[in-house]
């Protein structure tokens, strides 16, 4: 007797490719994007010009090669960008170097600041968390040189990734599925998570590989780095899942136009609510949210500077500790704890 058919995952297409399995989840296509673009134009905010004010980069202290194993220090590198040491580890998320979030050099959103740490003045990197594959997401010019600099490295990436990541040169990469575990170093544990959101590069590759946030624990602290997202119904089980955390990463930016974004993106009231939500399970548990994926590039229709604005009201009006929500400047270093 034959076994009987696995079932895939609902996240996983019948056909191959992935899908946002959540009941309601919209899949803006092409006609979708377009629309938008005719509506900028008539609003004369079609391009990637900056409204407001974006953060400055700080002059960071000089890093040290690692930090102490029982100490967590967090640094926003800018975007979803981050240098996370832990455990006597390093750790990048979606490290993105490059001036513009673009397939092509000279036209797309450009880089309103350098970054907060350049690439030369990185520690030694020991892992590196990868989220999906858009532009201002996946670099290939600086995963190309953080494999040259470092070919030991450890990339953890969702599934369909290890094949473009070894393309770069990455010698080590493990593909996982959501709510897969593994323990890529000694002492080190990570988690692919469930996010609401998409893929593609070209109009060819829409969904072919898959998009996660990551969990990361090494030394009794424990970090949820977020990924790219929109709001949905997992992110109780998550934390109830994987926590308790002592810092979440959480995308504040990239919200507008509503009607188009929303399936993609939170905004910033959705990102504390997201964030109360992931705590619930553990809400006596220390927790601070640190702001991600706003202030770098442009890449819709509200003002750059405010999503930090609107995310520090919605922390009011949820009365929360106003020391548990870090609005990093590009290049500022925070320690767990201190």
């Amino acid at each position: 007797m034959s076994a009987p058919p696995i079932t895939p995952p609902p996240h996983h297409r019948p056909g191959g490719g992935f899908r946002n399995p959540w009941p309601g989840s919209v899949e803006h296509g092409f006609g979708d994007a377009l629309k938008w673009m005719i509506q900028r134009a008539r609003n004369g905010t079609l391009g990637f010009s900056a409204r407001g004010t974006p953060p400055r980069t700080v002059a960071h202290a000089a890093l040290d090669s690692r930090a102490a194993s029982h100490r967590c220090r967090i640094t926003w590198i800018g975007h979803s960008s981050f240098l996370i040491q832990i455990g006597g580890l390093n750790v990048l998320t979606d490290p993105v170097f490059s001036d513009r979030a673009s397939p092509v050099r000279l036209t797309g959103p450009r880089r309103l600041q350098p970054p907060g740490i350049t690439l030369d003045a990185l520690p030694q990197i020991d892992l590196v968390l990868q989220s999906h594959n858009h532009y201002d997401h996946f670099d290939a010019d600086a995963i190309r040189a953080l494999a040259k600099r470092s070919p030991s490295t450890v990339w953890c990436a969702p599934l369909g990734l290890a094949g473009p990541l070894r393309a770069l040169g990455v010698r080590h990469v493990t593909e996982s599925d959501w709510f897969d575990s593994a323990e890529p170093l000694p002492g080190a544990r990570v988690a692919c998570i469930p996010a609401r959101h998409f893929s593609g590069r070209s109009l060819r590759d829409r969904n072919a590989t898959l998009w996660c946030g990551w969990t990361l624990s090494a030394d009794e602290k424990r970090v949820y780095f977020v990924g790219d997202s929109a709001f949905h119904p997992d992110f109780a089980a998550i934390g109830e899942r994987e926590g308790p955390f002592d810092a979440v990463l959480m995308p504040i930016g990239a919200y507008d136009p509503r009607w188009f974004m929303s399936a993609v993106h939170v905004n910033p009231e959705e990102a504390v609510t997201a964030f109360t939500t992931i705590r619930s399970a553990h809400p006596s548990h220390p927790c601070v949210m640190a702001a991600m994926h706003w202030g770098t590039f442009v890449l819709t229709d509200e003002p750059v500077d405010e999503p930090p604005r609107r995310a520090r009201a919605a922390w009011r009006q949820q009365q929360l500790a106003p020391d548990d929500l870090w609005i990093l400047a590009p290049g500022e270093t925070r320690t767990l704890g201190s």
